[in-house]
């Protein structure tokens, strides 16, 4: 489990498979010494499980699953991601339940600066915003986030500039895929109204 509160903006140091699976390395010195072998890290949102582990780097394998769910698949070397390692017992509860399972891969489709921060509306998949409210919580790229406004196609966050400066959002432009993750609780209220209604 995790909050979506970032922790380490790593760097893809190199991507090596295809189609039926990749191993990816992430340059991680702060947060590769704190991960052991078989432990789970998200990157950009997608809870992975640490198969080797160096110094500063830990190494993951992403299977087709994986790839046709997230948007893992665009990842380059070089190109920097969103980390967070798994929360331990008495850590403090940031941002909100966060698993790691991607729901949808949506997309940026607007970015404009409001104040000393910025406005991105994103494009969301129906699977994802049946689950959206005005201030109610969403993962994106990992980041636990307050959703500020909402229309029939995604939502809108408001941005300060921490967070633009201490995640991947800060480079974010339209059309760039974005891993969504909507609210847990409100998919078992889902549940839990449609078994009972």
């Amino acid at each position: 489990m995790f909050t979506g509160i970032v922790r380490e903006q790593g760097r893809i140091a190199s991507l090596d498979g295809g189609p039926g699976g990749i191993r990816v390395v992430v340059e991680a010195p702060a947060t590769a010494p704190g991960v052991g072998l078989g432990d789970s890290v998200a990157i950009n949102g997608c809870c992975l499980t640490a198969v080797a582990i160096g110094a500063t780097t830990i190494a993951f394998d992403a299977v087709p699953e994986t790839l046709s769910r997230t948007s893992l698949s665009r990842l380059a070397p070089g190109i920097r991601v969103n980390l967070e390692p798994a929360l331990r017992a008495g850590d403090p509860m940031g941002g909100h339940v966060v698993q790691g399972h991607v729901d949808a891969v949506g997309r940026v489709r607007s970015v404009a600066p409001e104040g000393e921060g910025r406005r991105i509306w994103f494009d969301v998949p129906e699977a994802v915003l049946r689950y959206c409210v005005e201030k109610g919580s969403i993962a994106i790229e990992g980041v636990s986030l307050t959703i500020a406004a909402l229309d029939e196609a995604g939502v809108a966050v408001a941005f300060i500039p921490h967070t633009l400066a201490a995640t991947t959002i800060g480079s974010l432009v339209p059309a760039d895929e974005v891993n969504l993750e909507a609210d847990v609780l409100a998919k078992y209220v889902e549940r839990l109204v449609n078994r009972t209604g």
